[in-house]
């Protein structure tokens, strides 16, 4: 483990990014590596209170530069406007980071057609808001060496029981990556993904494994390496494939869980036989009091 950063000082100087999500969790920790190793950052989200904070933070933590803009990813017309304001402030965007999400655990049966419609909304529509405003702007701004990263997760590929919508809109930003990675590398852009496993956030998994279900289904205990991700070592990959050092990556996912899905593909299928009834609704009623917080 790690707490210090990969690439040398200065590995971003003078490249702008945009992170979707990213005045929490992973989008936070993501922003702070990028600033620290001298990009300029735009964090946007649905909650400007959050975002103004973070922002602020991390200018006190880095000395760099922080643009919070209020956005729904799956409003497009608030996406070409986040990307507007992006350029208006820094005069341009060279990588936009796909962070954006949203999940939780529940029996599918139990799910009614607008719990899927708002995680697809958020996760796959999203993704495809921000990809295709980004990708027409640098298309018609001829703006090479442009890139794309978006966050999937290894049941993007193998499906998991208990998180069907997620794993539904996260395989089709799979394949949004794949497909443009080759469709769009003639303009100079490239499209990587990170697929991450158990990286604590507190928000995520308050209301993925919320109360006493993380003790219960501790991930750590499932993983070979017998631990958690650090969130270090999660942004140093980040910061390597939006980084000019990443220049022939194209068209990739990595990985990053210790081997876990290699033990057992579903991260949430463990549940099939623990989780009764009685259980589940225990569960709802606490993914219900986290979501309200």
């Amino acid at each position: 483990m790690t707490s210090h950063l990969m690439l040398k000082e200065g590995a971003l100087e003078n490249k702008v990014i945009v992170i979707t999500g990213g005045g929490t969790g992973l989008g936070r920790s993501m922003g702070k590596s990028f600033l620290e190793l001298g990009a300029k950052l735009v964090i946007a989200s649905r909650k400007m209170d959050i975002l103004e904070k973070t922002a602020s933070e991390l200018t006190e933590l880095t000395k760099g530069e922080v643009l919070p803009l209020k956005c729904d990813i799956t409003d497009y017309a608030q996406v070409e406007r986040m990307l507007k304001n992006a350029c208006d402030k820094f005069g341009k965007v060279d990588s936009l980071v796909n962070n954006a999400a949203g999940n939780f655990i529940s029996p599918t049966e139990r799910l009614s057609n607008r719990a899927f419609d708002i995680i697809v909304n958020i996760v796959l529509k999203g993704t495809y808001n921000c990809t295709l405003a980004f990708g027409k702007h640098w298309i018609k701004e001829e703006k090479k060496n442009s890139s794309v990263l978006n966050i999937v997760t290894t049941y993007a590929w193998t499906g998991s029981a208990y998180v069907v919508p997620s794993a539904c809109a996260k395989a089709g930003v799979l394949a949004l990556t794949r497909s443009l990675a080759v469709e769009w590398a003639k303009y100079g852009i490239r499209f990587n993904a990170i697929a991450p496993g158990p990286f604590p956030t507190k928000g995520a998994w308050e209301r993925l494994l919320p109360g006493e279900l993380m003790e219960k289904f501790d991930p750590a205990l499932r993983n070979p390496l017998k631990r958690m991700g650090e969130h270090q070592e999660l942004t140093n990959l980040a910061s390597y494939l939006v980084s000019d050092y990443s220049g022939f990556i194209n068209g990739e996912v990595i990985t990053i869980d210790g081997g876990e899905w290699l033990k057992g593909a579903g991260e949430f299928n463990m549940l099939e036989d623990a989780a009764k009834k009685e259980d589940w609704d225990n569960i709802e009623k606490m993914v219900r009091k986290a979501k309200s917080e």
